[in-house]
């Protein structure tokens, strides 16, 4: 449009170019004409010339002062009519520049115009979806509302339960404290009775040296089996004075010596370890 109206406005200048050195063409004519008609009139009235000729020559100069006036004028007329026609050209060559650029410029707005109703297309797709995605998060609200609310309902019973809880562990924690001071009571008698255990271990094995070797010595010497037993019985009495129990009485410790005389007047001594003492776990 710019590019338009520049072009008008040359043309409106050329126009007035134009009317303007048409008048100067007429003026030009219509003196040549004037000119003509005083050589005519010079030719035809020669008499008269000598009367009149320091006016004719008056007249003459007059007219050769407005020729050298037109003649200058239609000179600046043209070299301005060429420079306006030269400043014209070059604005049309720009204009002409100008044109391809608003071309070029047009022809990447078309492309980036693409771009955005191919974009506008996927936004209003999305938009599409979104709108449904909108209306499922809507139902889907509402069903979590009423799970929710299921949910505070669920909730104040736990809630309840975890109090009745809280309060059955309390009474369990101080429960487990008075468990724990038995439990380490328990533990520091079951050191002691392990070292205890752990002593009559030491004496049994004693014990059971001292039988093997009166085991040999019996072999040998058959008057020696009462002093073996009354060592075991002195041995056992002892051990259960250690324990605090009765020796005679109770069942499972009972030492079990009983010679035997055989035929050829050997003698044997069979002894086993006291029962009751053998592991202790």
């Amino acid at each position: 449009a710019h590019f338009q109206i520049t072009l008008n406005e040359i043309q409106a200048q050329l126009e007035q170019h134009d009317m303007h050195n048409a008048k100067l063409r007429q003026e030009n004519i219509e003196l040549g004409e004037k000119l003509k008609k005083l050589i005519e009139q010079y030719a035809l009235r020669e008499e008269h010339i000598d009367k009149v000729f320091k006016h004719k020559e008056l007249q003459q100069q007059l007219v050769d002062a407005k020729l050298q006036q037109t003649t200058h004028l239609i000179k600046e007329a043209e070299e301005k009519h060429q420079r306006e026609r030269e400043f014209l050209l070059k604005e049309a060559t720009e204009s002409r520049h100008k044109c391809e650029q608003m071309k070029q410029q047009e022809a990447q707005l078309k492309q980036q115009l693409s771009l955005y109703m191919d974009k506008f297309e996927e936004f209003q797709t999305t938009m599409a979806k979104s709108n449904e995605l909108f209306t499922t998060f809507r139902q889907e609200m509402e069903k979590m509302t009423k799970k929710i609310k299921k949910l505070e309902k669920e909730t104040i019973v736990w809630r309840t339960k975890w109090e009745n809880n809280n309060k059955a562990l309390l009474q369990m924690a101080e429960e487990k404290t008075v468990r724990d001071k038995e439990y380490k009571g328990f533990q520091i008698k079951l050191e002691r009775l392990e070292k205890l255990c752990r002593a009559l271990q030491t004496e049994r094995n004693e014990l059971n040296e001292k039988v093997e070797v009166l085991k040999e010595q019996v072999s040998l010497r058959e008057a020696d089996v009462d002093l073996a037993v009354q060592v075991l019985q002195s041995c056992t009495l002892n051990f259960h004075e250690e324990l605090g129990t009765p020796t005679d009485t109770e069942p499972g410790i009972q030492p079990d010596v009983e010679p035997r005389v055989a035929d050829n007047s050997e003698k044997t001594v069979s002894t086993s370890p006291v029962p009751g003492t053998e592991s202790v776990d």
